[in-house]
């Protein structure tokens, strides 16, 4: 049991890391009504709480090599606990965005990888793939947990209060990292602050622009933003494609700069030729859309079941509780099967379960989303995303050699929380845009007076924000409508609320289908652990 104790501690601060965004998304109502903000500025602190983890986590991992693991896992440990007291407290959403979208964030990078590395370090052969495999089983229970946790101390007590516990849980962390063992010899390199520049700002650029898709349009300008009474859209094209492009390009540039550094004889941030390797190569991308799937539908059904049909945490917990359930006992049942089935036929089994999941989720996507196929919808999602996590871990660390798993425990973060930030700002203005199209054409073909429709379309010319269905009555008698006009538009955008969720369902399924491509190099046969010596098979 004592060889078990390690993972225990590892596996607390795993819980923890991932626990926050699920705990954030079922309360996203209270938060917005106690701190008087909108759900597209908690879609911003979101997004931005995986994208910094993103933005940062190479160099998390590469302090990790030069610090030691365990220290960075200590620091990192101590930042994001300062982090979470800072969003106990905050009294407003720009100390919130602080505290958990920034401080957390910057504590995560360094602890995350570190979780994965000290792993590989403290366990061999059979245990290691136990210990991976206990690791994703606890990421998959905190997503579980997470609604319910968060939807019962948020309709009973408050949402601070599980930022506390947070903060408690963190602390005995530290006291009992002690008990780690960090057995690779620190490396003595000098990174590169150029390497941190391209990358972030190529990862952060790439992201906001997807986030704010939903206000700029895609290409096409929708809503110019206004600097010094200039619009801004360079050649006529939205600000969208202008910051994804140059994302792309400080990317591509960020890529040419490590081989730079490597024909150099200098440490790169990341060794891009491991990308060369096939496993890992498929691994990582199976699972920055397995995150992006999963952070999506935290999303937006949350936010459906909320602002739409009026739930409140704790029923919107109860409501997700089938995935929950399915996400640990498949998690369980995925580990089992790994000693008689390959990687990849476990891998492709949930893909293609995924899919399927996310058709029934479609069909259950009514005024009341059907509770019968929409529970079986979730649960099977929550298998499919079980089978995933139960794999993908082992898989990628298995690629490589013993020294190079803590970049690949930085490159699994990278992928995790770019595809957590890229699903909650796709899917989340996928969402949010739709309900600005469907809206602006229900209220056109409406039987709403003329005068009517153009008041209301001149109110919403700036986009149209989410807000509970059971507020539009009064909002619309504020400006002016009568009785039976603010009835017509509350249902006129009850049905633009549903139709958004459709729209975001198909978006769901698009990005299931799509990991399909990725999963042809997951391994057919069951991997085994690579020696620090021996060298990678590309």
């Amino acid at each position: 049991m004592k060889r078990w104790n390690v993972v225990i501690v590892l596996g607390l601060a795993q819980f923890v890391m991932v626990l926050d965004g699920t705990v954030m998304n079922v309360s996203i109502s209270t938060v917005v009504d106690d701190l008087d903000t909108s759900v597209a500025a908690m879609q911003t602190a979101i997004t931005f709480y995986t994208l910094t983890m993103a933005a940062f986590m190479l160099l998390g991992a590469k302090l990790g090599d030069v610090w030691g693991r365990r220290r960075a896992f200590v620091i990192g440990s101590c930042i994001y606990a300062i982090g979470s007291l800072v969003t106990a407290v905050s009294p407003n959403v720009q100390t919130l965005f602080l505290g958990w979208s920034i401080i957390e964030g910057l504590g995560a990078v360094l602890v995350i990888p570190a979780i994965a590395a000290l792993v590989a370090d403290n366990y061999r052969g059979r245990e290691r793939v136990t210990a991976f495999a206990v690791i994703g089983a606890v990421s998959g229970a905190a997503v579980a947990a997470g609604p319910l946790i968060g939807g019962f101390v948020t309709t009973y007590l408050d949402w601070r209060y599980v930022f506390v516990a947070e903060v408690v849980i963190m602390i005995g962390v530290v006291l009992f990292a002690r008990i780690i063992t960090d057995a690779t010899e620190r490396q003595k390199v000098r990174i590169d602050a150029l390497s941190i520049l391209l990358s972030s700002a190529g990862l952060v650029l790439i992201v906001f622009g997807m986030l704010q898709s939903k206000t700029w349009g895609w290409v096409v300008p929708l809503h110019v933003p206004v600097i010094a009474g200039a619009p801004l859209a360079p050649l006529g094209v939205s600000l969208t494609a202008w910051c994804i492009g140059t994302g792309g390009v400080l990317i591509a540039l960020f890529i040419g700069r490590q081989r730079q550094l490597v024909s150099h004889g200098r440490s790169p941030l990341l060794h891009v030729e491991l990308f060369s390797i096939t496993p890992l190569r498929s691994g990582l991308s199976v699972l920055g859309a397995q995150y992006a799937v999963t952070a999506g539908l935290f999303f937006m059904v949350p936010v459906y079941l909320q602002m739409t049909l009026g739930m409140d945490a704790l029923e919107t917990g109860i409501k997700i509780f089938p995935l929950s359930i399915s996400l640990i006992l498949f998690s369980i049942v995925g580990t089992r099967l790994s000693s008689r089935w390959s990687p990849r036929r476990i891998v492709r089994i949930g893909q293609f379960v995924l899919v399927g999941s996310a058709l029934l989720l479609l069909g259950a996507a009514t005024e009341d989303l059907r509770s019968g196929l929409f529970a079986l919808g979730m649960f099977f999602a929550g298998s499919a995303l079980g089978l995933l996590a139960s794999q993908l871990g082992n898989v990628n660390m298995s690629s490589v050699r013993e020294k190079q798993t803590s970049e690949v425990g930085g490159l699994q973060g990278v992928f995790q929380n770019l595809g957590s930030s890229l699903g909650t700002a796709l899917i989340g203005s996928v969402l949010i845009g739709a309900l600005s199209t469907s809206f602006t054409s229900g209220v056109a073909a409406s039987s709403l007076p003329e005068e009517t429709r153009a008041v209301v379309h001149t109110a919403t010319e700036g986009g149209v924000t989410i807000v509970p269905a059971a507020d539009v009555d009064d909002l619309a008698t504020k400006a002016g409508l009568d009785d039976d006009e603010a009835a017509v538009l509350a249902e006129i955008y009850r049905e633009s609320q549903l139709a958004s969720l459709r729209v975001a369902f198909v978006g769901l399924i698009g990005i299931s289908l799509l990991s399909l491509l990725f999963s042809r190099g997951i391994p057919a046969e069951r991997p085994v652990p690579r020696r620090r010596d021996e060298p990678a098979a590309a």
